[in-house]
């Protein structure tokens, strides 16, 4: 299979994550008005586990080294297969509360508190399991993001009390979200061996994992999006003989957009042998500010904000930067 031999590499894969997990969003942007995100989010899910499976046949079963796609299979043990499983069933009922959150919100607001919120628990949780790093330059950074979702949610609330028909649900839909998001990859990681060159008996190869992951959002989604369409956070209840009316554009920005996603959590599990986990993961998280850039300055997200809001998400974005070099450093 293919894997990464080079630290140099490893920070490009880990740049391209960050950007592929800012920008995916864009897909539901480009979907029509009307087209639901509840329909757009089983488009998604099938991207996903397309691309897996893409991934899986080629660049994962070529190559001299590590174990082949369906050798790697053949191999697992039920305990690594679940894990993968249940990571992908975890982060799929946050994902999707992240795209209903970017339904109502917007990704200038929904990717900084929901994904700022998984960074800041994750990082937690990660020391409290196993501390490492200094002390004061990871807390240091935690600070700094808990400071810019703090920031960012100042901000939504000026246009809330201001612009007609928003809502503070999206707020709290990104909170819960980035809860969930927070706990997923643990599961991920426990299913994955820890040398990709010469992988453990009944651990998985990335490829592997990736596929099962997918297989548990796919599985999932039967259950947690249904309920969603007919119990949906916002507006009438729609149905899956809605689904098939979307037009072409409408089916091919959601697979393109889980297909996107998806290149990025190839990349970054790819990266984190050789760019170490703290690199890959604090490059990929760098993804909220991509993600509230293209919702502040390219969709115009708070164009209706009152005065002093800009400076609000100034400094949010600023804290940002910051913080999530901290962390880098600190690990």
């Amino acid at each position: 299979m293919f894997i990464l031999e080079t630290y140099s590499v490893a920070v490009i894969f880990c740049l391209i994550t960050m950007l592929c997990w800012g920008s995916w969003a864009n897909t539901q942007k480009l979907a029509s008005s009307g087209w639901r995100f509840e329909l757009f989010y089983w488009d998604y899910t099938i991207g996903i586990l397309l691309f897996s499976l893409l991934l899986a046949f080629t660049l994962g079963s070529n190559g001299e080294q590590g174990r082949s796609f369906l050798t790697d299979y053949a191999q697992a043990n039920t305990a690594s297969l679940q894990s993968a499983v249940i990571g992908g069933a975890v982060f799929n009922i946050a994902n999707i509360l992240l795209v209903a959150a970017i339904s109502i919100a917007g990704m200038s607001v929904a990717f900084p508190v929901g994904i700022g919120l998984a960074l800041v628990i994750g990082v937690v949780v990660n020391y409290i399991d196993a501390p490492a790093g200094n002390v004061l330059l990871l807390f240091g950074g935690v600070a700094l993001v808990t400071a810019a979702i703090l920031l960012n949610a100042n901000a939504y609330r000026k246009l809330s009390r201001t612009t007609a028909g928003v809502s503070t649900k999206g707020l709290l839909l990104s909170v819960v979200a980035g809860v969930l998001m927070g706990f997923f990859y643990k599961y991920v990681a426990n299913s994955m061996t820890t040398n990709f060159a010469l992988p453990e008996a009944g651990k998985l190869t990335p490829y592997t994992a990736l596929v099962f992951f997918a297989i548990g959002i796919f599985l999932s989604n039967f259950i947690i999006n249904t309920v969603l369409m007919y119990r949906p956070f916002v507006g009438a209840p729609t149905s899956f003989s809605a689904y098939f009316k979307g037009s072409f554009r409408d089916h091919l920005m959601g697979v393109l957009g889980g297909m996107v996603w998806n290149l990025g959590m190839a990349f970054s599990i790819l990266a984190a042998e050789k760019a170490s986990p703290a690199i890959s993961y604090g490059l990929g998280q760098g993804a909220t500010i991509v993600a509230a850039i293209w919702g502040i300055y390219i969709w115009k997200e708070f164009k209706n904000a009152p005065k002093g809001t800009s400076n609000l998400l100034n400094m949010m974005l600023l804290c940002y930067v910051v913080g999530l070099g901290l962390i880098i450093m600190a690990r």
